[in-house]
């Protein structure tokens, strides 16, 4: 387990600094809020959700009902849902953990996923999807305390932390572009993103942006995965 744990922080390392940045600014918002780091640290175990959490706190300031929270957290993470369809198969060699990792799946952590190759070993491929999940889990929650104990001791500009998390997807995106030689999936995505922002606007493409991209990642499943097989095959 440590080999397989040292691979996995190589592989996360990206998400480490990101994290650090986005979730200490998490931290930093619920301490300005009037929670304190127990509030932080609980939110970062539970909820896990950027967006999700910047939201909980405005709603939590308000008073809002449980039951409200938890349905627009729902809402506006509901995207993830197709991301996991992606990992279905892979998910069962992680066993036991199989639950945790559904609720692990954040936006970066499927990004560091789809860039770590399937392992002929099902056992091995199961644990270093595991690993990966974990430390990214690690990072947010530690990122979320780091920053609630530092509101309370420095005043510190957070403006423009959040492009930590874009250049990350750049770095993953170039990487994936050059492990695998179909490159369609790229084109089907971008294009129903360009479709559905025209379409729809900024706030409300990312849905059927997304069901427009997995519906035809599942018609073309077999030209991607003939052209990609001997570079997957090199890789495992």
């Amino acid at each position: 387990m440590k080999v397989i744990f040292k691979k996995a922080f190589k592989k996360t390392m990206p998400v480490l600094f990101g994290y650090l940045f986005l979730s200490s600014a998490i931290g930093l918002l619920f301490y300005n809020a009037g929670y304190n780091v127990i509030w932080a640290f609980f939110a970062g175990l539970f909820v896990y959700a950027g967006s999700g959490e910047m939201l909980l706190v405005s709603l939590l300031t308000c008073g809002a009902p449980l039951a409200t929270i938890a349905f627009l957290t729902l809402l506006i993470n509901s995207r993830h849902a197709f991301y996991g369809l992606s990992f279905i198969e892979r998910f069962k060699n992680t066993k036991k953990a199989y639950p945790y990792m559904i609720f692990a799946l954040t936006d970066e952590t499927y990004s560091i996923l789809c860039s770590i190759p399937e392992r002929n070993n099902k056992d091995e491929d199961g644990k270093v999807m595991f690993a990966a999940a974990f430390l990214d889990h690690v990072y947010w929650m530690c990122g979320a305390v780091l920053g609630s104990l530092l509101g309370q001791t420095l005043s510190f500009n957070w403006t423009g932390v959040d492009f930590a998390m874009t250049a990350l997807f750049v770095v993953i995106f170039i990487e994936q572009w050059k492990s695998f030689k179909s490159h369609l999936p790229v084109f089907i995505g971008i294009g129903s993103s360009i479709v559905c922002v025209s379409a729809f606007g900024s706030s409300n493409f990312i849905l059927p942006s997304l069901i427009i991209t997995v519906s035809l990642l599942m018609i073309f499943k077999n030209k991607i995965c003939i052209k990609n097989e001997g570079k997957l095959q090199e890789a495992s």
